[in-house]
Order: C-alpha cells, then structure tokens, then sequence
C-alpha cells in the first residue's frame, strides 16, 4: 500500500504495546513502591471492542451497458458492508436490468442522463445516499471483495482511496504492452504536474467520501473522469490512499475503451486542471 499525502507533517503518539498495556520505560527504578508505580502508570487505554462503534454506510456505484452475461457474478461477490447498489444503465439492449433485479431485487436502477462512463458514473454519485461511496466497473475485471480493503482506509482518514495494480499485491491478468506503456506514460505525467507519488492512474476502482463530491467538481463524460477524479484529489489536497488491487480478464463481451483516443483525453484532462492552470486561462485570454 502506498500514500499520496498533502505535505504536512503531523506530530507523532505513543502506541500501546502489542499486549494492549503500555510500555514500560528504560531506567526506571525497581526498588520503587508499587504504589508508586501505579501512581505513575497511565491510565489503561479501552480495547476497540468496548468503544462504541459509527458505522458508516456504503454506496456502489456501478455503470453498466450490456453486462447482463457478467452481472450474476458482479452481484453476487458485493459484500455485505455495501448498504446499496446502484446500477447505472447507459441505454441498455440486452438484459442487463432484467438480469441485475433477478440477481438483486435491491438494486436501485438509475438511467443516465447522457453517454459516456464519465456521465454514467456522475449520475450514479447524485443519486446515491450513503456517506461513503464506491465505483466499480460491470465487467468482472473487478473483485467487489475488495472493497473492505477501500473502506478500511476510509475509516481511518483517507478522503479518496484509489486501486492500483502496480504496488505489491496488486497486479493485472488484462492489461496489454501497449495499454501498460500508456498508462505508464501518464502516470509520469501527474506526478510531474501534481508533484505526486502515485504508481497507477488508468484504473476505475475507487472509493470516496461522498460529502467532498463538490470539492472533486467532476465534469468528464467519458473514461478521462477517473484521471479527473485523481486530478482534482490531488489539486485539493485531499488525503488519497492507493491498495493493491487485481484487474482480472472481462469476463464476457467487448471493451467500450478506445486505448489512443481515450488516452488522448486523459492527457487532455491532467494538462488543463493541473494546479494554476485555471487562473491562468483568464491571464491568457486578456492578453489576446
């Protein structure tokens, strides 16, 4: 697991021993009376499980246009901490709602307003309702059982919580050489641009509080939205957590990507929000 922080330094704690005590300190005296040394002895942290536990609730968002051949094993492998799931349909011709109410009598279907993953995904995150959300895609290439692993950091901090395949753990059994270059080739790109550390870019497996979807201000309407999300993270200053995560083979069907031309906008998108880029378009046009 990897880290990309706002670079700020935060002072450090005392953890407690691995035995759930504290730990005693060098030099101290062992002719010291006991009651002395209780005296002093800080006082005796709480275990987790007597802490009252805020459990927060989950949304899924997941794009789909024609997966009804791969959205049995999608919901089937959702976890239970997912509170609910959004199917968002891009003009469906097959059975994918059909398939995706059988499967999921629960599922909330939310028709998009416009094509493109960047307009499915946008709708999806309006519609739904609990404080965390989660994005995957439809295909199987992503292992809904995951997801805990995104929640986790979440829970302890993180604003936006990213998968990359490239970190130990993770890995790909999908990716071509050419989509691999691509990304890598990219993936330069923001972190000179954002002076960031990140180690994979081009993956829609993502996790975010949903109270900060104003402070992301997304606008794509195709694939470069995951770049955007990323983009406007960073540009924020958000805290952004990466966990391994593996990409398996679609499981039926075609890719909707467009490796040149979806690359294309992606490069589009890094350049035109890097930081300053915007106040710096107005200089521009007023000198003209």
């Amino acid at each position: 697991m990897s880290t990309t922080l706002p670079r700020t330094t935060t002072p450090a704690t005392a953890l407690p021993s691995a035995g759930g005590g504290s730990t005693a300190l060098r030099g101290s005296s062992s002719g010291r009376r006991k009651s002395d040394l209780a005296a002093n002895r800080p006082p005796m942290r709480r275990r987790a499980t007597d802490l009252p536990q805020i459990r927060h609730t989950v949304s899924l968002v997941v794009p789909a246009h024609n997966e009804a051949r791969n959205i049995p094993w999608v919901f089937e492998q959702i976890p239970r901490c997912v509170d609910e799931v959004l199917l968002v349909d891009g003009s469906s011709s097959d059975a994918t709602l059909r398939m995706a109410a059988l499967c999921l009598p629960t599922v909330r279907i939310v028709q998009q307003q416009g094509p493109g993953k960047g307009n499915a995904l946008r709708t999806g995150f309006l519609a739904a309702t609990s404080d965390y959300v989660v994005m995957m895609d439809a295909d199987g290439s992503m292992w809904p059982g995951e997801i805990p692993h995104y929640l986790h950091f979440l829970e302890h901090g993180y604003d936006f919580v990213k998968g990359s395949r490239f970190v130990a753990g993770g890995g790909s059994l999908d990716i071509t050489r050419f989509r691999s270059l691509g990304n890598r080739v990219l993936l330069a790109v923001v972190n000179l641009l954002y002076d960031a550390a990140l180690t994979d870019l081009c993956y829609g497996f993502c996790a975010f509080r949903r109270s900060l979807l104003d402070e992301l201000d997304l606008s794509a309407s195709g694939f470069e939205i995951e770049a955007e999300m990323i983009a406007h993270a960073l540009r924020s200053g958000l805290r952004i957590a990466e966990v391994p995560s593996l990409e398996l083979p679609r499981r039926s069907g075609r890719s909707h990507l467009h490796a040149v031309s979806d690359g294309r906008r992606v490069l589009r998108t890094l350049v035109a929000e890097r930081p300053g880029a915007r106040s710096m378009a107005p200089a521009a046009a007023g000198e003209k």
